[in-house]
């Protein structure tokens, strides 16, 4: 078994409103986290249940039509739809020997480590929703936060600083 797959799951979470970068912000650190020879997760929190799949695709038809699980297989990948109710961490525990860091996107609530990404003041507010103090904070404006930051501050541009964080974060707790 090889070093990478040893690993515990470490957990990291980005916590934010609408519109606030946390989706551009993990797909830019995915690829600087491949490259230091991690195995990055993504799990995103859909609270208005918004996702859908593509409109027309034979996925969405099947989806659609009330299937209890939907597998699309290519090449490349394969991508599974299930209907069914799981916790965070059941989902997190089902990812084990597949990764060894799960970037975690919303459920500003739970218990998991979580870094503040926010733009504005308004949006700084979500430091008052977190379960715990974020770990870090991911803003274009932490001089306009509310309350002076007892962690790390990151500009969103300063990805390779930001993974090397995540990476010290994971050494830490592993």
């Amino acid at each position: 078994m090889n070093e990478a797959a040893q690993r515990q799951v470490t957990v990291v979470g980005f916590a934010g409103f609408s519109n606030s970068g946390k989706t551009t912000l993990i797909a830019r650190l995915v690829p600087r986290l491949k490259e230091r020879g991690l195995r990055p997760a993504v799990i995103k929190h859909d609270g208005h249940d918004h996702y859908r799949e593509a409109e027309g695709s034979d996925s969405e038809t099947f989806i659609r039509s009330g299937a209890d699980a939907v597998v699309v297989m290519s090449r490349a990948a394969v991508r599974k739809f299930r209907r069914s109710r799981a916790t965070l961490e059941e989902v997190i525990a089902g990812l084990e020997g597949e990764c060894d860091l799960v970037l975690i996107e919303g459920f500003k609530r739970g218990s998991h480590p979580m870094v503040a990404v926010f733009r504005s003041r308004e949006q700084a507010a979500v430091l008052r929703e977190l379960a715990s103090p974020p770990i870090a904070w991911v803003t274009t404006c932490a001089s306009d936060a509310e309350e002076a930051p007892a962690c790390p501050v990151f500009h969103p541009d300063e990805i390779g600083e930001i993974a090397a964080f995540i990476v010290r974060h994971m050494e830490a707790s592993g």
